[in-house]
């Protein structure tokens, strides 16, 4: 699996085109066989909690809709709401020669985004942002180190849950 990490202000051209940071190709040049990086494909849509898009390179996005699949049945009224809400406005993208992206502008405008962007790592997906929300969110702290301690807290030194916090 694919992990990106940094973050990455970039700008975006009139046509609504962004070069892809070096960092990322390289990172996807990595954990990638020679054919998914020769497609250099990608499924970009909306984030479901935050203002901002994802965008998964094509490997991520089979990975993530195999476990909607596992987890979601498509005749229970509910999962079926939550799928169509998931896959609205997925667009599919692919670097140009340039190791440019056209983002669409329906996307962009969902986030409030204009010129400035900021691009940023995060496990197997790379977030796009409007720079100014960007910019006001919290990266450390005590928010974030008691949201640490809630999350990472129970795990043992193997990264699996503690017996302690079982019982």
């Amino acid at each position: 699996m694919l992990t990106f990490t940094g973050d990455y202000s970039c700008r975006l051209d009139d046509k609504g085109r962004v070069l892809l940071p070096a960092a990322f190709i390289k990172q996807m040049a990595g954990g990638m066989s020679s054919v998914e990086t020769d497609r250099q494909e990608f499924v970009l849509k909306k984030d479901i909690f935050e203002a901002c898009l994802v965008l998964y390179p094509m490997s991520e996005w089979d990975r993530q809709t195999q476990i909607l699949r596992q987890n979601t049945n498509p005749y229970n009224r509910e999962h079926n709401q939550f799928l169509r809400g998931f896959f609205k406005g997925t667009a599919d993208v692919m670097l140009d020669a340039s190791n440019r992206l056209l983002i669409p502008k329906r996307l962009l405008e969902e986030i409030g985004a204009d010129r400035e962007i900021v691009m940023a790592g995060h496990l197997g997906r790379i977030e796009i942002w409007a720079k100014d929300s960007y910019d006001r969110i919290e990266s450390g702290g005590e928010k974030v180190a008691q949201l640490a301690e809630k999350i990472m807290g129970n795990l043992d030194n193997e990264g699996g849950i503690s017996n302690k916090s079982k019982g």
